[in-house]
Parts: C-alpha cells; sequence; structure tokens
C-alpha cells in the first residue's frame, strides 16, 4: 500500500504541470479599439456581438480601448488619433478595430501587417483606405457606412413629406474628403427629382448661424444634413437653426432627430457596430482581410421627430409613417 500512495504521488507530481500547462494553453487574443468611449450604447453592442460568438474579455480576449474623442479638437486631430493608434500597435495588438473615417486612416498610418476591421466609414475605397469593395487588398476590411442611393432616398423622402419643394440646401463641410463626391451624387439625385440644389458649406461651427440665415434668403425649401463629425457634435445647435429657419431638415445620423431634427435615414450604426465581431471572429481564425469583401449596409433606420414636425407646421403622409422605424413624441 505504501508503495501505491507514493506511485500515485509521483503520478500526481508529474501530472500537475500538465495540467497547468493545460489551463495556460487558452488563447488569448488582443483587440485594440479606436473609437467611440466605452460607456456608448455602440462599444456595449459590439462588446454583446463578441460574447455571442464565444469572445469574453478577462477570458480569452483583452480589448485595449482608445477613445476617438468626445470634442471636436479631437475627432478631427490626425495627430492624436496617430498617437492612439501608434500606442495600439505598440501593444501588440492582434486586430485593430476602428470607427470613423479619419480614425481608419490612422491606424493603416500606423500599421501594414495587423488585420485592421473599420466600423463606420464613409467611402473605404474613395478614402484611400480599400483597393476595391470587393477586394479590399492590404491589411483593412470592414463595414462602409453610405451607399450610393442613400442621398436619393434622403432626397425622395424630403419631397414626399414636402412636395412642394423645389429649392432644397445641402449641407457640407468642404474639409471633409467624402463631401466632395457626395455633394456630386446630391446634385444628380436632385436632378432626376426636379430639384434645385443650393450648397450651403460649413467649415467651421461659428458659420452655422450665417450659413442658415443664407440659406433662408436664397429660399431653400427643405435641407439635406451630410453626415460629418462636425454636424454630428453640434446636432443641436442645427436642429435648432433648421427649425427657427423652418427648414424640414433629413439628416443621416438617427442621432440628429433625438436632438430635434425633423428625420433621418441611415444605416444602423448599432448594427454596424455588431457586425464587426463576425469580422474579428473571422480574422482571429485565419482569414485574411484582403480576402474578405468590405460589407455595405443592409438595414436602414427611417427616424421621424413628430414634435417637430408640428412645431414647423407640418403633416407628415400616412405613406411615410407607415414606414417608419422610430417615432419620436
Amino acid at each position: 500500500m505504501e508503495r501505491l500512495a507514493v506511485a500515485l504521488l509521483a503520478l500526481a507530481l508529474l501530472t500537475a504541470p500538465l495540467a497547468a500547462e493545460a489551463q495556460q494553453a487558452v488563447q488569448v487574443w488582443r483587440i485594440g479599439f479606436l473609437g467611440p468611449p466605452q460607456s456608448t450604447d455602440l462599444v456595449r453592442a459590439f462588446r454583446h456581438a463578441l460574447r455571442e460568438l464565444g469572445y469574453v474579455e478577462g477570458q480569452n480576449i483583452v480589448i485595449e480601448y482608445r477613445s476617438t474623442g468626445g470634442s471636436l479638437a479631437e475627432l478631427h486631430s490626425a495627430e492624436l488619433l496617430s498617437a492612439s493608434a501608434s500606442e495600439l500597435v505598440r501593444s501588440r495588438v492582434d486586430v485593430l478595430v476602428t470607427s470613423i473615417t479619419q480614425a481608419a486612416l490612422a491606424a493603416k498610418g500606423a500599421t501594414t501587417t495587423i488585420p485592421i476591421v473599420m466600423v463606420n466609414v464613409g467611402d473605404p475605397v474613395e478614402s484611400g483606405l480599400v483597393a476595391s469593395l470587393a477586394r479590399p487588398g492590404g491589411n483593412i476590411t470592414g463595414l462602409s457606412r453610405l451607399t450610393p442611393e442613400l442621398v436619393g432616398k434622403n432626397l425622395e423622402l424630403l419631397k414626399e413629406v414636402v412636395p412642394q419643394a423645389v429649392r432644397v440646401g445641402v449641407l457640407s463641410n468642404p474639409t471633409n474628403p467624402l463631401h466632395s463626391p457626395m455633394v456630386r451624387k446630391v446634385k444628380q439625385a436632385a436632378e432626376a427629382l426636379g430639384l434645385q440644389p443650393r450648397i450651403v458649406g460649413v467649415r467651421i461651427p461659428s458659420e452655422l448661424e450665417a450659413k442658415f440665415s443664407l440659406a433662408a434668403r436664397e429660399s431653400v425649401d427643405v435641407l439635406l444634413v451630410l453626415a460629418d463629425g462636425m454636424f454630428f457634435l453640434n446636432r443641436t445647435q442645427i436642429a435648432d437653426l433648421a427649425r427657427r429657419h423652418h427648414l424640414p431638415a433629413m439628416f443621416q445620423n438617427s442621432e440628429h432627430i433625438e436632438a430635434g431634427g425633423l428625420m433621418s435615414y441611415a444605416p444602423s450604426t448599432l448594427d454596424n457596430y455588431r457586425r464587426a465581431a463576425v469580422y474579428i471572429d473571422k480574422i482571429l481564425k485565419g482569414a485574411k482581410p484582403a480576402d474578405l469583401p468590405v460589407e455595405q449596409p443592409t438595414k436602414f433606420e427611417l427616424v421621424i421627430n413628430l414634435k417637430t414636425a408640428k412645431a414647423l407646421g407640418l403633416t407628415i403622409p400616412p405613406s411615410v409613417l407607415a414606414r417608419a422605424d422610430e417615432l419620436i413624441q
């Protein structure tokens, strides 16, 4: 019996290190995240989607967070974004997740080898992030926010709500590299609908008041606000100005409607953040970004602020109300 006990003890001592090694063999992936603050619904949706795919923080993944910033200066600071992207690269992450176009460009400048998943980029081809949507090439793939049909649908809805509209103001930011090609698409779509576009360029927030007054003097009937970081951060002021100048406005982010804008027709940002987890899963399982086509949005949401409609003296047609995903009272 003593010999048996000694043998069992020896066996236990020999197998203990093997058991410890087996426990340590669980792969822990490092994900770099350059996007909105952790407290936002977008990040919570992203983390939840990862958990559904079996990735749990503290168990088999570690996420290194760097915020794209909460102020306009931070959002558009190439230096700050580049510094954050470089920090994540130095921390030896296995994959980088980026939100807006500027963040994706910063990540591209920081590494040509670490896979990058972009989540909320306007036009990745026009921005030079990928060679094409079908064959991205390089180390970047992910989700685009815009489709060629988006501005046309924006204008169609505006025309349906305000059928007598003739002149459409287009609020754009000349410093945004994506707005030039988008303005061209707006002009084409407006012509097809019998609308006359009036481009209202705003480079800095202090120009908003004057440019809205100019649009009113030019008898603009409705307004299309293009997606832009500056406009997003100043969404409450823009909504207030549109109401003050009696301009029914269409936006490309639903957050503008929560701030008092009339309506938005746009891709679901939450859905994009959930879908980003699928890309990460494929890459961590061996897929190469160059071989993963960039997805264009398939889920769009129509959000209408009925309180703003009432303030503008508008009656939203039943045909439009029936298609709304959300009505804000």
